[in-house]
């Protein structure tokens, strides 16, 4: 069964991608969701964080369908031997990606604690591959996305989009943990890169 193109314009893609990332950004907010606390009961306080994940998750499927369905071109393709080694710096990264969710403690991460009722405290990791850079999450889907060995517009389109958007997003919860952690923060901010390892 053949694939039933869209007739949308690239730029539809970015424009998707960048409008998931301000509601996914909102939702994540003290403000919004105090404002959810407010308008539903305190009985959301324990599942937030894990609706959150679910939800995001689900509404990120048809953000990364569109360069499929769209009509597309490819850019550039990663010649033999150097695919082999982006290959092998692709598999790192998904590796050292889930080390970094682990590390951040993932069930926590996605909210399974908070659902079940347990006390969970938010503690500053600076230990493992926090020790490298700040955001690790963030370093390895960048390197994961921008070694792809087939590059097309489309995909540069969304990949860019996702670029803008943690870059962003990561300066946002920069401000978050140093308004939750002070000087703490403050001090591992200025001896430890914030993406880019040895980049301080």
């Amino acid at each position: 069964m053949e694939l039933k193109l869209l007739s949308f314009p690239p730029v539809v893609i970015p424009a998707a991608a960048l409008i998931y990332g301000l509601i996914h950004s909102l939702t994540a907010s003290t403000g919004f969701k105090h404002l959810m606390y407010r308008l539903l009961g305190d009985w959301l306080k324990k599942y937030y964080r894990l609706l959150y994940s679910v939800i995001s998750m689900l509404a990120l499927l048809p953000v990364i369908t569109l360069p499929i369905l769209i009509p597309d071109e490819q850019l550039y393709t990663i010649p033999a031997p150097w695919v082999y080694l982006t290959g092998l710096v692709q598999i790192a990264s998904i590796g050292l990606l889930a080390y970094s969710v682990i590390q951040t403690g993932a069930l926590q991460f996605i909210g399974v604690p908070q659902a079940l009722g347990q006390k969970t405290k938010e503690e500053l990791n600076t230990g493992g591959l926090y020790q490298v850079v700040r955001h690790p999450l963030y370093t390895f889907s960048l390197l994961f996305l921008w070694l792809t060995p087939v590059m097309t517009r489309n995909l540069a389109l969304l990949y860019g989009a996702f670029t803008v958007y943690i870059l962003i997003g990561a300066i946002f919860e920069e401000r978050k943990l140093l308004r939750t952690f002070g000087q703490d923060y403050a001090e591992y901010r200025r001896k430890t890169p914030f993406i880019i390892p040895y980049l301080v």
